[in-house]
């Protein structure tokens, strides 16, 4: 399909079935330029230009990246509120997706680096299929008995959904688009281990150097009742993993043991060509929404804790039930998932033929363990 119909899928993917902008509306628009080496600048002056041809009144505000944020000031507090929503393409917006926003503010942030990821399956399937996947899943893992997950590589854990019905539909204060990833499991009852693929790296809330700690083999992080226990792996390996941990910790005053909580991507458009240990900060903020891959939040008793852990091709076991297999989400597994495929051909499609480049190459790790 060509890009420019791609792209004007995606536009009205964003502005109509996300953000939910009508002619009239106020849009602000904040990007971050390409200069800072992660979003490429162009795609949000170009949706700012659609949004514009729709008759939304549209401004675009440049901001640079800064790796500490203050609070919210008033000046931009009432920006916000005056705007109908405020579309962040800058990482700014995760940064200030756990904190609580002016009353009546409607926020998103965008995880479609360049046009891309933009113009692709990620960008253009339909919104509404994945925000009730999302919703179909939440509700089936939050009141499971029985939550179990493997991978190739020899993670095993478990332990209970939460116990009860999500109440509030909404875990952060700022939408994502492509919504990409269910509510995060709380790992306070949960035990086990996390083979980790080669590699720790930050959460996106706030940002630090080193952002990742290269690891030569598979490492195991073994953890009981939401508490790392230790590490088990190669040696120089595991000395790696203890030194980052302690280093960031003691950087932000963290609880260095909390394992706060996990979950997996769901959306098979989203793609990430590039190899994680090129670029670990881009590959944190852009391959997570693969149902390839599972992070926990850890090092931090608040969400989303400092360093992801990150479990490559998963198997997910709901109450005996295989929804995620090696890395592939069934929806049709999920009460109500066969519905929403058929509901939304374009999600059903973006199943059928997922997306399997995600950076990481697990034939390097395999044979340490063969």
């Amino acid at each position: 399909m060509p890009q420019s119909i791609l792209f004007d899928l995606a536009v009205n993917n964003l502005l109509t079935h996300c953000a939910r902008l009508r002619a009239g509306d106020r849009l602000q628009i904040v990007a971050e330029s390409a200069e800072f080496g992660y979003f490429d600048g162009i795609t949000a002056r170009q949706v700012a230009q659609a949004a514009q041809a729709r008759g939304i009144e549209t401004s675009l505000v440049m901001v640079p990246f800064r790796e500490v944020i203050k609070p919210i000031s008033d000046h931009d507090a009432a920006l916000m509120a005056a705007a109908t929503c405020t579309i962040f393409f800058a990482r700014l917006g995760d940064q200030m997706r756990f904190r609580a926003l002016p009353a009546e503010t409607s926020a998103i942030v965008c995880y479609t680096l360049d046009m891309a990821s933009f113009c692709s399956t990620y960008g253009a399937a339909h919104y509404a299929a994945y925000e009730a996947l999302k919703y179909a899943i939440d509700d089936m893992v939050s009141t499971a008995s029985d939550l179990s997950v493997t991978c190739p590589l020899g993670t095993d854990f478990r332990g209970p959904g939460p116990g009860t019905a999500l109440k509030d539909r909404g875990d952060v204060s700022i939408k994502r688009f492509p919504m990409s990833v269910f509510a995060p499991v709380p790992a306070a009852r949960f035990s086990g281990r996390a083979a980790l693929a080669g590699f720790l790296m930050g959460t996106g809330s706030r940002y630090y150097a080193p952002y990742g700690c290269a690891l030569l083999a598979p490492l195991f992080a073994c953890f009981k009742d939401g508490r790392l226990t230790h590490f088990e792996g190669r040696p120089d390996d595991v000395a790696r993993a203890n030194g980052h941990v302690a280093d960031i910790a003691a950087r932000f005053d963290l609880d260095a043991l909390a394992v706060h909580s996990w979950h997996a991507g769901i959306h098979p458009g989203c793609a990430h060509p590039l190899p994680v240990h090129e670029d670990y900060l881009k590959w944190s903020g852009a391959a997570f929404g693969n149902p390839r891959v599972l992070h926990f939040h850890t090092c931090g008793a608040e969400p989303p804790g400092e360093i992801s852990w990150n479990v490559i091709d998963p198997t997910i076991r709901i109450d005996g039930v295989p929804v995620w297999e090696n890395g592939r989400l069934y929806p049709d597994r999920v009460p109500g998932g066969a519905e929403i495929l058929a509901r939304y051909p374009c999600a059903a499609a973006s199943f059928a033929h997922p997306a399997l480049d995600i950076g990481v190459d697990l034939s390097r790790l395999l044979p340490a363990y063969t």
